[in-house]
């Protein structure tokens, strides 16, 4: 039997499974044994150990519950109110004035949370009812929102980022590194249409009458500076070589429970909520991965990675058609499934085809990362869309449809990188070379 005949029945299977209700990583395990077992002469019940073991025995791996349980730390402090508060004075004189609020505060709890549904969910508890209540549009509000909660995952540390460089088998520092200019950019576009918005529809902003100075606006943004700093130290002593990804994840558990104790969102309920929810988190997302590793060893048997590499190779592709090809079906998947599993799904498949094109592995990490953004707005399964259509009260379609500049800003964000990939690998270049 052909390869791709092969591929194509296990796709199938993958799908009938996955439509039929079944988790994903039982989905992509049996998938794998299937293939073992009918297409190869290899038995399934060995790989099956050596995939679950080898996926999580990993050191590097490690650093997963770790940060997760930080942005869960995170999550139950008062960190969200104390952002809005701090950041608020400062933004009045930009056209579209608290609005800011929404992307800054967005990209500074993504740092801490590795996650867009939290993110999202965090910041819009505060900042919503807020703008709300202050006059502001609500559409542009939900807009803003839903698509600045994306940036949990772009900027680093990121949940999202971990998976892929696992998967991928790259560096998590690189990865982390080259989120930071793409993120900037995106939070860098939103602002931007906010301010265009603004001076186009000058009654739907409100005018502020609150004049603050200058000692009052920094005393207010006290609470900022510990969250910032915890920030900077990981990425710091993984950047210079202190820690490793794992070790870094665990100084920032530390920091979170200081900034949450200092805080005083820190007692006996939140610390055990905290834990119980990283714990179950982590355990959702390793079993994926272990399925994945299972389906990967099954691909490598079969010999499919392989031949669509030389299939590509032998198309000799324009390598922007290749991308544009992967974007498309990234985005369709985004409709049904959550970014882990879109990761941790195709990454065997793809990398191969990535590699033969002459992509670099840690900017196609960033374009992936980018498109589950894109996802989380994208109706039917969109956690953003979601999230806003509980805390507002509107149908998730009118999210959507609040949320589609955003939506074609990321869209272009995305052919930024592409066009100029500098952008992703500037700053891992530049700081790993010294």
């Amino acid at each position: 039997m052909g390869t791709l005949t092969i591929a194509v029945i296990l796709l199938a299977l993958l799908l009938v499974l996955l439509v039929g209700g079944v988790w994903i990583a039982v989905a992509l395990a049996a998938v794998g044994w299937f293939g073992l077992q009918f297409f190869t002469s290899t038995p399934p019940e060995v790989n099956l150990f050596q995939s679950f073991w080898s996926s999580s025995a990993n050191w590097t791996i490690a650093a997963l519950p770790l940060f997760i349980w930080m942005g869960e730390i995170l999550f139950r402090t008062k960190l969200s109110e104390e952002m809005f508060e701090g950041l608020a004075p400062w933004l009045t004189w930009l056209p579209g004035r608290l609005m800011h609020v929404n992307v800054i505060a967005c990209g500074i709890f993504g740092t801490v949370s590795g996650s867009s549904a939290a993110t999202c969910a965090t910041i819009a508890k505060v900042a919503l009812p807020e703008l709300i209540k202050r006059g502001y549009d609500e559409k542009t509000c939900l807009g803003s929102l839903c698509g600045a909660g994306t940036l949990g995952i772009l900027l680093p540390p990121s949940i999202i980022m971990v998976v892929y460089a696992v998967a991928a088998e790259v560096s998590i520092l690189k990865v982390f590194l080259a989120g930071f200019l793409p993120g900037f950019l995106l939070m860098a576009l939103f602002s931007g249409y906010i301010i265009v918005w603004a001076l186009l529809n000058p009654d739907k902003t409100p005018r502020e009458t609150e004049k603050l100075p200058f000692a009052e606006k920094l005393y207010r943004s006290r609470h900022l500076i510990p969250c910032i700093l915890l920030i900077v130290f990981i990425v710091w002593v993984m950047a210079i070589g202190w820690a490793t990804a794992t070790e870094a994840a665990a100084y920032g558990v530390l920091g979170s429970l200081a900034i949450a104790w200092w805080s005083g969102g820190l007692n006996r309920q939140t610390f055990w909520q905290s834990l119980m929810g990283a714990t179950r988190l982590s355990c959702m997302i390793m079993f994926i991965l272990a399925g994945a590793s299972f389906l990967s060893s099954c691909m490598a048997f079969t010999g499919i990675p392989k031949a669509l590499a030389e299939w590509v190779a032998m198309l000799n592709p324009n390598p922007y058609g290749l991308i544009a090809i992967l974007a498309l079906i990234y985005v369709v998947l985004g409709t049904a499934l959550d970014g882990v599993s879109m990761i941790v799904l195709t990454t065997s498949i793809v990398i191969p085809m990535v590699v033969k094109a002459g992509f670099d592995l840690v900017w196609f990490g960033i374009f992936i990362v980018l498109l589950v953004e894109i996802a989380e707005l994208t109706p039917p399964l969109g956690f953003n869309l979601f999230v806003l259509q509980t805390m507002s009260g509107r149908d998730s379609n009118y999210v959507a449809y609040a949320s589609i500049p955003f939506f074609c800003l990321m869209v272009l964000c995305i052919v930024l990188i592409t066009i100029f990939p500098g952008i992703v690998t500037w700053l891992p270049d530049v700081i790993l070379a010294k």
